[in-house]
């Protein structure tokens, strides 16, 4: 987990395109999703995170957004991750 303000801007853009990150989230409210998500690009810098996996997402506590990951939010909601 990468916290977006100890990180610079061309880091980031190096990360994304190297695809050491695929993810973001919000830290207060636990919540991941793709890079590409209205709802990840509202959020404030401070509580923005990234991620390079699901699986580091869910080994952090995090759970999927219910806007851009509907299929795996649904499979949280329910139980089954």
């Amino acid at each position: 987990m990468q916290h977006h303000s100890e990180i610079s801007y061309s880091d980031l853009h190096r990360k994304i395109r190297q695809q050491e990150v695929r993810f973001g989230g919000n830290k207060k409210l636990k919540i991941y999703g793709l890079l590409s998500c209205k709802s990840g690009k509202r959020m404030k810098r401070e509580n923005r995170v990234f991620f390079s996996t699901e699986k580091e997402a869910i080994e952090n506590g995090f759970r999927p957004c219910g806007h851009c990951m509907k299929s795996q939010y649904n499979k949280w909601k329910n139980g089954f991750i």
